[in-house]
C-alpha cells in the first residue's frame, strides 16, 4: 500500500473534515467530522479495531493540509 487508507481531509470553510476511507479499490466518504470523537465514530462504524490507537499512525490515517486534530475552519 502506497499510502494510508483512511484520509482526513483539510478542514472545510465552516469547520469540520471529511473522512475518507479506501478500500475494494474505491474511496468510501464516512462523514464529516467535528472532533476526533466523530472521526473515533466514523471509524468503529468502518469496522476498524480500536480506532484511537491508529489516529497518529501514518500508515493508516493521513491528516492533510494542517495538523492533525485540527478541526477549525480552514
Amino acid at each position: 500500500m502506497n499510502s494510508a487508507p483512511i484520509v482526513v481531509h483539510r478542514p472545510s470553510r465552516t469547520g469540520g473534515r471529511k473522512v475518507t476511507v479506501h478500500r475494494q479499490g474505491r474511496d468510501e466518504i464516512l462523514g464529516t467530522a467535528y472532533s476526533d470523537h466523530d472521526l473515533v465514530v466514523f471509524l468503529e462504524g468502518a469496522g476498524i479495531a480500536d480506532p484511537e490507537t491508529v489516529l497518529d499512525q501514518p500508515r493508516w490515517v493521513e491528516w492533510r493540509d494542517v495538523p492533525a486534530h485540527d478541526f477549525d475552519a480552514g
